[in-house]
């Protein structure tokens, strides 16, 4: 008896039932499928010229291994899932991470800028301890958790300690800054200026170079891996490397992602951040030598204030800033905490 169509078609169908079958089964109570974080942040995928892309992809490869592949992080640079604002929300409404700036953490935590203390920090060790010791940033991280839902994993060195840079003469002290004009950042950055005797004018970064060419600012302060990407050697001559600030974005994650995981996953996943934070720590601080050399082979004269010098640099400089954090409604409890923690009296150096 010759098969009907209807026989025909579920002969040939039946093994491929079965092997769907066998495959979903498998799936369920085999081997998970790996659970994909997205980690967003600014700045290209370009480890020469992106310390943050070095956290990234340093991050991405132990939270695999580590995890035995059931944490997949992936990876958006440049911005890619949204501005600074949209990100954190994104952060807080998701399971995802962010590598946040101040821009994007301050509108939770303002009390953020209290860690931006001009000249604060001697060294790389000084600001180190200070983040991963101190009681301010606990409070901080305290904070951002109990307002927003959300952890703060990590602070990520961008680029070194910003620098003054000008092309009018060498900076070693405070009274070198008078009658030169300096482009700022924001309104802190004016404040600071103006205690040294000069003055500050808001430029944005994508007209910094032709303000410092046409001469509508003589100077500027940044890392020296933005002075570098953004040619400023080719119309700065002098570089002053006062430790001015503590160049740093900051790792956080969904709480509710992460106390979701079991206490393995969980302890395995803290364990990739660490290492990754110091495997970007120590390649961070060779790349700010060899920037810092590689401006000097540019024509860029190196003034290295002496201690005094920076004691100087620290003592009209802070006031100003607290000043500023004033006007900003910061509670001087955490002013205090962090001075404490820098190891820092108003008047007493740092070093001493």
């Amino acid at each position: 008896m010759r098969p009907t169509a209807s026989c025909s078609l579920k002969a040939l169908t039946q093994p491929v039932t079965i092997a769907l079958a066998t495959i979903l089964l498998g799936t369920a109570f085999g081997a998970q499928a790996a659970t994909t974080v997205n980690l967003s942040y600014n700045g290209a995928p370009d480890p020469d010229k992106n310390a943050v892309h070095v956290f990234a992809t340093n991050l991405q490869e132990l939270v695999a291994e580590k995890t035995d592949g059931e944490i997949e992080i992936k990876l958006y640079p440049n911005s890619m899932l949204g501005e600074e604002q949209e990100r954190m929300e994104q952060t807080m409404t998701s399971p995802s991470l962010n590598i946040a700036s101040f821009a994007g953490l301050s509108p939770v935590v303002p009390e953020v800028f209290v860690s931006a203390i001009p000249f604060l920090f001697d060294d790389f060790g000084a600001a180190r301890n200070f983040f991963d010791q101190g009681a301010y940033w606990q409070a901080v991280k305290d904070d951002l958790n109990g307002r927003a839902g959300l952890e703060l994993l990590a602070v990520v060195e961008e680029g070194g300690f910003l620098a003054f840079t000008n092309n009018k003469t060498p900076i070693a002290e405070p009274a070198d800054f008078d009658g030169l004009r300096f482009r700022a950042m924001d309104p802190s950055q004016v404040a600071l200026y103006e205690a040294f005797g000069a003055s500050g004018t808001p430029i944005p970064w994508t007209e910094v170079y032709m303000a410092l060419k046409t001469g509508v600012a003589d100077g500027q302060m940044n890392p020296p891996m933005y002075i570098i990407l953004g040619s400023l050697y080719e119309v700065q001559d002098y570089l002053t490397l006062a430790n001015i600030q503590y160049s740093d974005q900051f790792l956080v994650g969904n709480a509710s992602m992460l106390n979701g995981w079991d206490s393995e996953t969980q302890a395995a996943f803290r364990e990739a951040v660490a290492e990754a934070n110091q495997m970007a720590r120590e390649h961070n601080q060779a790349q700010v030598d060899e920037r810092i050399a590689f401006l000097e082979d540019q024509g860029m004269e190196v003034i290295r204030p002496t201690a005094k010098q920076l004691d100087a640099f620290r003592e009209q400089g802070q006031p100003a800033y607290l000043d500023w954090l004033a006007d900003q409604n910061i509670e001087q409890s955490y002013i205090d905490m962090a001075l404490e923690d820098a190891g820092v009296e108003m008047g007493v150096s740092a070093s001493e």
